[in-house]
């Protein structure tokens, strides 16, 4: 998940996936109704201007919880690559797992704590501005509805950063409060792979039950805290779901890394990298090499020079009529920009930089020599046979 980049804070980029667009549309949409039936005097404009300043708000204090994991990760030596928000939130981009059970609990319990510190400092100074000290259901409604814009905004968000901090510590992986337990899990196990098998079946179960609470829903039950109704009902099935099979993915993830960890890239290389000179076209290309071979990579000379990398993927856009003409150097990326790795990283790290990339290969560099080539089912190959004796 990376969608597209709005910009920096503190050295990390900022993302946002396209989906964002669709949840903040309906979160607008759902609080200018809110407002309106809190408000019934406010002009229909004002009901929208202040649901689209809480809306964004909101998601500025998301972007807060987010950013604190990162900056704490950064602290621990941990690299965050970026911060995306999307459907269902935000999520920081860490690039690899935490080294002990102490760094992920660190990491993870900054992200809650500055929800509810948002969340009580927007309901104190929503409070303030009221003038409203106490609120019981039997006045609730009434002194709601006497308070001007800012305090309603302010008191809202105060009651929607607390319910994202408590939502959040739930013990369902990858969940703050399951990551908080797979810390804990790790800590007393002293196995990374096994705590996070714990969580993750934990997680999977939180995920069912909130995909049952949520059809429950569709059918007038009333969920505490959750309330009832058809599109409430729908939106938490949806949020189980994503849980669900988040929580099966991470697991995944740590055993790819447990089986790759230590394992030299040299080990699973492909040694014979087929070379193409930049002068060939790319019909030559497939009918000479693509067509002949299992290769999906080739590294480009100019004499004895390497000038560059021409995939398959480089080619595939190219208009058929076109490909007689246009030649490979036209197409390839050059050397500069080509991504490498030495033979004695980790595979776990090359097969984050391919995922974190999105290329298929990585050409294997020793000194200033190209000794190989490691692509993408390499990898998978190697973990299949290991899959196998585990």
């Amino acid at each position: 998940m990376k969608g597209f980049r709005i910009g920096k804070i503190f050295g990390i980029n900022i993302h946002i996936d396209l989906s964002w667009f669709l949840i903040f549309g309906l979160a607008s949409w759902s609080l200018a109704a809110s407002f309106g039936q809190m408000h019934p005097a406010w002009a229909v404009s004002l009901q929208w201007g202040m649901a689209l300043l809480a809306a964004l708000l909101f998601f500025l204090s998301v972007l807060a919880h987010e950013l604190a994991h990162s900056l704490i990760a950064r602290r621990r030596g941990i690299p965050v690559r970026n911060i995306t928000l999307f459907m269902f939130g935000g999520v920081s981009n860490i690039q690899r797992e935490p080294s002990s059970p102490m760094d992920e609990f660190l990491v993870t319990i900054v992200g809650p704590l500055t929800s509810f510190v948002l969340g009580a400092i927007f309901i104190f100074l929503g409070r303030a501005l009221s003038g409203i000290n106490t609120i019981n259901e039997m006045n609730a409604v009434a002194l709601l509805s006497q308070i001007g814009p800012a305090s309603t905004i302010l008191l809202w968000l105060g009651s929607i950063n607390i319910l994202v901090a408590a939502f959040n510590l739930l013990p369902g992986f990858p969940l703050d409060g399951g990551r908080i337990l797979r810390s804990i899990l790790w800590g007393i196990s002293e196995n990374l792979e096994k705590a996070t098998r714990w969580a993750s079946r934990i997680g999977q179960v939180m995920a069912w039950l909130i995909i049952f609470s949520g059809m429950a829903m569709l059918f007038g039950v009333q969920i505490p805290l959750l309330g009832t109704g058809f599109i409430n009902g729908i939106w938490l099935i949806f949020i189980g779901w994503f849980l669900q099979n988040a929580a099966a993915q991470s697991y995944h993830k740590v055993v790819v890394q447990d089986i790759l960890e230590d394992v030299p890239v040299k080990k699973m290389m492909y040694p014979n990298v087929p070379v193409v000179p930049e002068t060939l076209t790319v019909q030559g290309l497939i009918d000479n090499y693509i067509m002949q071979s299992e290769d999906r990579a080739f590294l480009v000379y100019n004499d004895e020079r390497l000038t560059g990398l021409v995939t398959i993927d480089d080619i595939q856009s190219i208009n058929p009529n076109s490909r007689g003409q246009i030649m490979v150097k036209d197409v390839m990326t050059p050397s500069r920009k080509i991504v490498v790795i030495s033979p004695e990283e980790e595979a776990s790290e090359a097969f984050e930089r391919l995922q974190s990339e999105k290329i298929r290969q990585l050409p294997v560099v020793s000194g200033s020599k190209i000794i190989g080539m490691l692509r993408r089912r390499d990898i998978i190959r190697w973990l299949q046979l290991q899959s196998q004796f585990r």
